[in-house]
């Protein structure tokens, strides 16, 4: 195994280590990073991403939600609608854990803190923290948007039910162009079409 390969692998290892430590408070997060971690690296993959803009893809969505780790669990797992105050709190989750990644040696650092600050922007800009439009939102992060809206739907919440997967297209699609990229929409289509994701696939 060369060097590159090898410190990424490492990386990778410490980024499950830390979502290992949120999954200590929020059992779902894990799991979610996982799936969303595999979803994001065959978009990709299907677009025809260099390695090194894999490997950053990967590690930017196995850390998506990592500053989740200071949200206070009242607003974490709040089994009904977060109010006004408290949606402010969960919307700092990108930024800290953006924050957090920068200070890190890493080569690609800032490429991966990107993917972490800019997850929640939408296509449109009505997103948060940075209010970003179109292409200005980096790439990697567009993908992992388009996986984490699909994730957050398959899976049963404690605030929501899980949604079957014919009905959480139909909202992604209606979402083409306004909160997601549809061209990253697109090539989710293909992906979670594709018989190799099928255990990521809502029933």
């Amino acid at each position: 195994m060369n060097e590159p390969a090898s410190n990424h692998r490492g990386v990778l290892h410490l980024s499950k280590v830390f979502a290992d430590a949120l999954r200590m408070r929020d059992a779902y997060t894990r799991l979610h990073s996982d799936r969303v971690m595999s979803l994001s690296k065959g978009i990709g993959q299907a677009i025809g991403l260099s390695s090194k803009e894999l490997d950053a893809l990967e590690l930017g969505a196995c850390l998506h939600d990592i500053g989740k780790i200071v949200v206070p669990d009242a607003v974490l797992l709040k089994p009904s609608k977060l109010d006004e105050r408290e949606f402010a709190i969960m919307q700092s989750h990108p930024s800290v854990g953006a924050d957090l990644i920068e200070v890190y040696e890493h080569d690609d650092a800032h490429r991966i803190a990107d993917v972490v600050r800019h997850h929640h922007e939408w296509f449109n800009g009505s997103g948060y923290p940075g209010r970003l439009v179109g292409e200005a939102i980096p790439l990697l992060a567009r993908i992992v948007t388009v996986v984490d809206n699909y994730d957050a739907m398959a899976v049963r919440r404690v605030y929501q039910g899980a949604r079957p997967h014919h009905e959480i297209m139909q909202i992604m699609e209606s979402e083409a162009g306004t909160k997601l990229d549809p061209e990253m929409f697109k090539r989710f289509v293909q992906v979670i079409d594709d018989p190799r994701y099928a255990m990521f696939k809502a029933s």
